[in-house]
């Protein structure tokens, strides 16, 4: 009876959808037929109606953009013999046709993605040999050591795993360079990673040459190791101790799977998050792509390989000749080769890595105009959606996954359009004040039901369209270089060890200024259109409000690239944890409250503070995170101060050995419940409305504050903006 039930329900729908979208086209039909769309989105999205329900209130959603898209093509575009309005209408429409059509694409992969997947549990049976990978090239070794002695820790029948630093920063070509002072950094990072690499028992590859950057580096390392499957994790993602428990046992269900792929997990915000303070209370950009569109492209046998936290079957790598390397993202290149030829992938939603994000807006940016050209050459060389042996689905998904970094375009147009009549008054949109509030206005406010209906908690209303803007301005000319020239493009790594100690603005900022003062200048002839026609009026306000919508985006960037200085520079963890804090003969049993990569902050039983003078060297010594010995590392006491019965202590790691990484590495990286639990926090949804509201304050706030590092930079006799920036951030 309930198949029969969502039967009948499916074809009411669809004749209701398909009258909606055929009824005759004027504005009091349009505002009806919005208002009974809109009303069943927010009833059914109230009732939290899932499968079936869900795809039901999408469905009217989409007869709304429908609609939209017949009116906007039949009833809006200038006539061609005005080619002044014809052709930047044309280039706006084509742009919000891009548009329509991503959002298709999303609505296929991520309308139903597949639910979680439950935990593995204990691994059993005859297990496979398993390498892990961490592929480097100029990072510190300090943070290698982290990351390599975590791999290192795994839960795993330690005569099966091996690790492998792979480095690309001591080759023979880098220690031979005729620039001494680079010959010499080479040879020096040579010894310090082959000691640290001894030390911590695993093993250091280099190779001749810096060839095909990190695919040739993997390639290279593939013929001297041996193992079933590769793991692979970049040089900054440590791994908790339970990602092979988590991962391997799918190898053994399907013999034709060649990837598990697990989310990416940062501990430190990105730029956007650190200058606007989000980081603690709504989802990263990132958790939306880990936390919905790879279990919607799961669903499809379509989740890619994105190029670290994840296990490869060297079987499938050697029949495809390993790693591709023609693009600049070898990760997604291989994937859709290895997806081309037959074999499976699967996706893993639980964060079983830390890692880091770039700390400057620049490296953010540099970051992801490589991810946007490597996605264009892909583009160009493979062109999914023709690509033999993929299914239709799969075409389907690389394709969204591929012209998703065609967003610049789109958002310049968006960006530009409203100037054109402002300023030039240039009609580049057919149509009056009323039928630009009855149809733009009711495809606005249903895509973003639809975009929370497919996203939810993981994209509070705008924050998807700052990160877009704030890419756009930089990354567009990278995308074209990309498409005129795939070939050009080079491997280029992304810092992560930056740290900001002083407020600024950064380098690239100047451009986002220049925009905002543009809008300012169009709002203010709105005002003088307004005065001098009013017989226009209607028109003028609507593509006034659309400028100010761009005022709004345009004031939230100044914030983004407003970078605020810190103290500390890496991130810290609360956690709860016992421990002994060692002092010559004495000892001073507590709890660690927090951790870093660089310190810790502990509870400890002890009164007397001369005991805990800044500089005082100590041992801490720490309950390890699933039984074992205890470990332990020798500390500087930086800070103390007095709790009573107990004194609040902060210390710096001093390890003497690369052993003592072990430990730091099982306080910071080994729990993966942590992360976890972190992700949960900040999954909360404030809806469309509230979250359009919240979006409005933060962006006058930003923009206040962007307006007072660019008058302290820029005011002069000040002895430099940084500092006095500073104080106002």
């Amino acid at each position: 009876m309930r198949k029969i039930a969502i039967t009948i329900a499916w074809i009411i729908t669809a004749i209701f959808i398909l009258g909606l979208v055929t009824l005759p086209i004027d504005l009091r039909t349009q505002i009806v037929v919005s208002f009974v769309a809109v009303a069943v989105m927010l009833v059914l999205k109230q009732m939290h109606a899932e499968g079936n329900w869900r795809l039901i209130a999408l469905a009217f959603g989409t007869s709304i953009v429908l609609r939209y898209v017949f009116w906007r093509t039949t009833s809006t575009l200038p006539p061609i013999t005005e080619l002044q309005n014809f052709i930047p209408g044309v280039l706006l429409y084509c742009a919000e046709m891009f548009s329509v059509g991503m959002l298709a694409l999303s609505l296929f992969v991520v309308a139903l993605p597949l639910p979680v997947r439950p935990r593995w549990g204990k691994l059993e049976g005859d297990l496979p040999y398993v390498d892990v990978y961490v592929p480097s090239y100029n990072e510190d070794s300090t943070m290698l050591a982290h990351t390599l002695a975590a791999a290192k820790a795994m839960e795993y029948p330690a005569e099966k795993l091996k690790v492998y630093l792979l480095d690309d920063g001591g080759t023979e070509q880098k220690r031979n360079s005729k620039n001494l002072v680079e010959a010499s950094l080479a040879q020096t990072r040579h010894r310090e990673l082959r000691q640290i690499c001894a030390e911590l028992g695993v093993g250091y590859i280099t190779r001749p040459r810096n060839e095909h950057a990190k695919a040739g580096n993997m390639n290279h390392a593939l013929q001297y190791t041996t193992g079933d499957l590769i793991v692979v994790f970049d040089a900054d993602h440590a791994p908790a101790n339970d990602f092979l428990q988590e991962t391997v046992g799918y190898f053994m269900e399907d013999p034709r799977l060649f990837l598990v792929q697990t989310p990416h997990f940062f501990i430190n915000p990105d730029p956007l998050e650190r200058n606007l303070r989000t980081y603690e209370m709504m989802p990263s950009e990132n958790e939306m792509f880990y936390g919905i569109i790879q279990r919607g492209l799961d669903k499809w046998n379509a989740s890619f390989f994105c190029g670290s936290a994840a296990v490869l079957r060297r079987e499938a790598l050697n029949s495809v000749n390993g790693f591709s390397g023609v693009s600049i993202t070898e990760d997604c290149e291989t994937a859709v080769e290895l997806h081309s030829n037959g074999w499976n992938s699967v996706y893993v939603d639980r964060p079983l890595i830390a890692g880091l994000q770039p700390a400057t807006f620049s490296s953010f940016i540099g970051q992801r105009s490589r991810w946007g050209q490597g996605m264009m050459q892909i583009l160009r060389f493979k062109f999914p959606l023709l690509l033999r042996g993929l299914t239709l689905p799969q075409r389907l998904c690389y394709m969204s996954s591929n012209l998703f970094w065609l967003f610049p375009f789109a958002r310049a147009s968006f960006m530009i359009a409203p100037l054109c009549y402002l300023f030039f008054g240039l009609q580049i949109f057919d149509a009056s004040g009323g039928e630009f509030l009855a149809y733009t206005l009711s495809y606005l406010i249903v895509n973003m039901l639809i975009q929370n209906y497919l996203f939810g908690q993981f994209r509070w209303p705008w924050i998807s369209e700052l990160y877009e803007y704030i890419q756009t301005v930089h990354l567009m000319p990278a995308v074209v270089s990309a498409i005129i020239n795939p070939k050009k493009p080079s491997f280029k790594v992304t810092a992560k060890d930056e740290s900001i100690e002083h407020s600024r603005l950064s380098e690239i900022s100047r451009p986002f200024f220049i925009i905002f003062f543009i809008f300012v200048a169009a709002s203010v002839m709105m005002v003088y259109r307004l005065y001098a026609e009013p017989y226009l009026a209607g028109v003028t306000w609507v593509v006034g409000g659309w400028n100010f919508l761009n005022l709004f985006l345009t004031a939230a960037a100044l914030g983004v690239v407003s970078e605020a200085g810190e103290r500390q520079k890496a991130r810290r963890i609360k956690m709860s944890r016992r421990c002994e804090l060692v002092i010559g003969d004495s000892v001073y049993r507590g709890t660690i409250e927090d951790v870093s990569t660089d310190g810790a902050g502990l509870q400890v039983q002890v009164r007397d503070l001369d005991r805990l003078r800044p500089g005082t060297h100590a041992l801490l010594r720490v309950e390890p995170h699933r039984g074992g010995d205890a470990g332990e590392v020798p500390v500087m006491i930086r800070h103390a101060r007095s709790l009573g019965e107990l004194a609040m202590v902060g210390c710096r790691y001093a390890p003497v050995s690369s052993l003592h990484y072990s430990v730091v590495s099982d306080l910071m990286f080994a729990n993966s419940e942590r992360w976890q639990q972190l992700l949960q926090s900040r999954k909360n949804d404030p809806g469309t409305l509230a979250g359009t509201f919240w979006f409005i304050k933060m962006s006058v706030r930003q923009m206040g504050r962007g307006m007072s590092y660019f008058i302290g930079k820029y005011q002069p006799n000040t002895g430099g903006g940084a500092a006095r920036a500073k104080g106002k951030s």
